[in-house]
């Protein structure tokens, strides 16, 4: 096998990024050169661009490579003509109906920032689970050429953002072309002007992500103003954001031949993709808007992410009138018509346009991602229909999980092909495989935590050493205990997820984090928005606790949080703490990518971990209770977090066998396992919106949708 024939079968892997989350895959890259490919973020066109020749000729004379390599290709192949998958035994009827899944962000993988934390982790983990699953699905998102941004520290704890231009040459992305070769673009009116798009795909399994490049712009000066990063700029950038989403993915999606038979909205930020369906059904079919928006509706699902009021997108009148008027005028609506759409009050001539209203108003099915959110949801939005109790408002709920082959660590995927058998991914959502593990040795599952931890530290000392060196200081301590508590916090960094909230009684967690024989060290990361002052303020606090005595070499902040130092942190962590103020967590996805990784939850019973916790598979604090009064609810939630932590985490870590064993602790990783992971994966999250809302929505099931917990 010569080195070209190397790098083609390389390049055909890269190009399709299924290889995010099949092992195998990733390793072949590696193995050629571990350096670089770290040093790419491992991105595999660019490692192919950078790569010396010379280590690929090494490989080829590598005969147990050769052999891996050829066999990746081959079940790559296999993958993507494979037949005899969920969705063609489960949803048949989708075959001929493609869903189409908008999301303002995906977050794929770490060396494409075109996301900025769990809204996009979620949307990239729910296209790779339809892929799994055989579902037919486009992803339809923005192409951000210069994403999200870079984080670093300076020596006080100051966040600064570093924004980068994507080299898309550089990427496993592809222009979509026309018949004659040339790239396929489209105009996107933008009030009295209008935006040229380029269209663009990125295969991910048997699933498409579709993203819009807006190429033109206002001005030749600012060509990209419209798409260039991700949250960035004013209301009117992100009301424009938010129309080349909807509108012009829509009709991007038409353009290249693809008809959606579902609309799903990942939040209110794709609204317009809605009313773009709507004005094409009333120019093909001659209906009024009416009718159209009932048949556009009735295949339409909306997925609300967010019970944090100032989350919802609203829109001054003026600004909707200036944007929208094209829309507007080919859905045949009046002003006040059209503003009624977004409005909960549709006489109130004041009132803001809001992105989540309309999108309430428009879709068949609308669903929280837990229970507790969808029930936070009917209550917030329960003045839509008025008419009706609290309890009967049309929103249920679809709890969020994982793709598990995502965020498993290698050594414990390693562990379960062992125990479980080569197949058990194939069999996520089965309970009784899972209980298997209640059986197994709990020395060998601690062995291959430690593994897993051990990397974590190496990986965190690594990245404390690099911002020392750039800082030319030592800044903060860049050694951490193998032997101590470990435990994790890693989340977007805004006033109620309550980072700090641990510092809160500082004599009394001094004290707990310097007892002999039992050491703890917290390890912190996140990213606050760049416009957001109290969430940075938040970030230099925490920093300012790896400078204090009491703490310094105890606890630990790592900069530029994204999707590979997530992965590190959940995987090697001992204990995923999560202390939002109830009941403003929608969900909380990084504590299900933390038990698939024997890493044990501590968490306020909020968004899924209250569903979960049955008082063996974790550690819960705060009662479920909250009060009117946020300080109170602050300081009773910050001494039962120490309660907890002092009486029955610590005991149960640093009580051990005599082969040093924490015995019960190793049983509640197991009973987590037993008991969450066959509920919180994105298999089983994909599989109830095709059952729920999918199939019902296409118009080949009656659905019966969860209202309540």
């Amino acid at each position: 096998m010569p080195e070209t024939h190397v790098k083609e079968i390389l390049s055909e892997l890269g190009q399709n990024l299924r290889w995010i989350w099949n092992g195998e895959f990733d390793a072949l890259f590696r193995e050629i050169d571990k350096y670089l490919w770290s040093h790419v973020n491992h991105n595999p066109t660019r490692f192919l661009q950078e790569v010396d020749d010379e280590k690929i000729n090494a490989k080829v004379r590598d005969e147990h490579y050769r052999v891996r390599l050829e066999r990746a290709r081959m079940s790559l192949r296999s993958y993507l003509k494979g037949e005899r998958h969920w969705g063609n035994y489960n949803a048949p009827g989708l075959s001929s109906q493609t869903v189409a899944y908008f999301s303002a962000e995906f977050g794929l993988h770490e060396s494409l920032p075109i996301y900025s934390g769990g809204l996009g982790v979620l949307a990239g983990d729910h296209l790779k689970s339809s892929s799994d699953l055989g579902l037919p699905l486009w992803g339809v998102s923005i192409l951000y050429r210069e994403g999200y941004f870079f984080q670093h520290f300076d020596a006080k704890g100051n966040q600064t953002e570093e924004y980068t231009e994507l080299d898309l040459s550089k990427f496993p992305i592809e222009r979509l072309l026309d018949k004659e070769g040339k790239g396929v673009t489209l105009e996107v009116h933008l009030g009295p002007s209008a935006l040229s798009i380029e269209l663009w795909r990125l295969r991910v399994g048997r699933a498409h992500l579709l993203l819009l490049d807006g190429y033109g712009g206002p001005s030749p000066d600012d060509r990209y103003a419209f798409t260039r990063r991700l949250y960035g700029g004013d209301l009117t950038t992100r009301l424009c954001q938010e129309l080349i989403l909807g509108v012009g993915g829509y009709r991007a999606l038409r353009k290249i031949g693809v008809r959606p038979g579902v609309i799903h909205m990942n939040e209110g930020h794709s609204a317009f993709a809605v009313l773009a369906a709507i004005a094409e059904r009333m120019k093909e079919e001659g209906l009024s808007f009416e009718e159209a928006a009932e048949r556009v509706r009735g295949r339409t699902v909306f997925t609300t992410h967010t019970p944090v009021e100032a989350g919802h997108d609203r829109f001054p009148p003026e600004l909707i009138k200036q944007y929208l008027t094209p829309l507007r005028e080919e859905l045949g609506l009046s002003e006040d018509q059209f503003l009624s759409l977004g409005r909960t009050n549709p006489s109130s001539s004041q009132e803001p346009f809001c992105m989540t209203v309309l999108a309430l108003k428009m879709a068949q099915m609308s669903n929280g991602v837990s229970a507790l959110h969808g029930k936070v949801s009917r209550k917030m939005w329960q003045s839509l229909w008025p008419n009706r109790t609290v309890d009967r408002v049309p929103i249920g709920h679809v709890t969020n999980g994982v793709h598990v082959p995502s965020w498993i660590a290698p050594q414990m995927a390693k562990f379960l092909d062992r125990k479980l058998g080569t197949e058990w991914l194939d069999h996520l959502c089965r309970v009784q495989m899972w209980e298997e593990l209640l059986n197994i040795d709990p020395f060998e599952l601690w062995d291959v935590k430690c593994s897993m931890k051990n990397k974590l530290l190496s990986f965190a000392e690594k990245r404390i050493r690099r911002r020392n060196e750039r800082l030319g200081s030592e800044a903060q301590p860049a050694e951490l205990n193998q032997n101590a508590l470990t435990i994790g916090f890693a989340r977007r960094m805004v006033a109620y997820k309550r980072a700090s909230l641990i510092f809160r009684d500082l004599d009394r967690l001094a004290r707990l984090a310097s007892v002999p024989g039992k050491p703890i060290q917290f390890i912190f990361a996140g990213k606050a928005h760049p416009h957001d002052e109290i969430g940075k303020g938040v970030l230099r606090e925490l920093y300012a606790y790896t400078q204090d005595e009491r703490f310094r070499g105890k606890v630990f902040l790592l900069e530029n949080y994204d999707m590979n130092v997530a992965r590190h942190l959940v995987q090697g962590c001992d204990l995923w703490l999560n202390n939002p103020r109830r009941p403003l967590e929608a969900c909380g996805t990084s504590g299900q990518k933390a038990v698939f990784n024997a890493t044990l939850n501590f968490a306020v019973l909020d968004g899924w971990w209250a569903e979960a916790w049955d008082r063996q598979n974790g550690y819960a604090f705060g009662d479920g209770l909250t009060h009117t009064d946020l300080e109170k609810q602050d300081e009773r939630d910050g001494r039962t977090l120490l309660d907890v932590l002092e009486y029955e985490v610590i005991p149960d870590y640093f009580t051990r066998s005599q082969e040093g064993v924490p015995l019960k602790w190793v049983e509640r990783i197991l009973r987590a396992f037993a008991t969450l992971g066959a509920r919180y994966n994105s298999d089983r999250m994909v599989m109830d919106y095709t059952r729920h809302c999918y199939l019902a929505t296409a118009g080949t099931v009656t659905s019966d949708f969860p209202l309540g917990e």
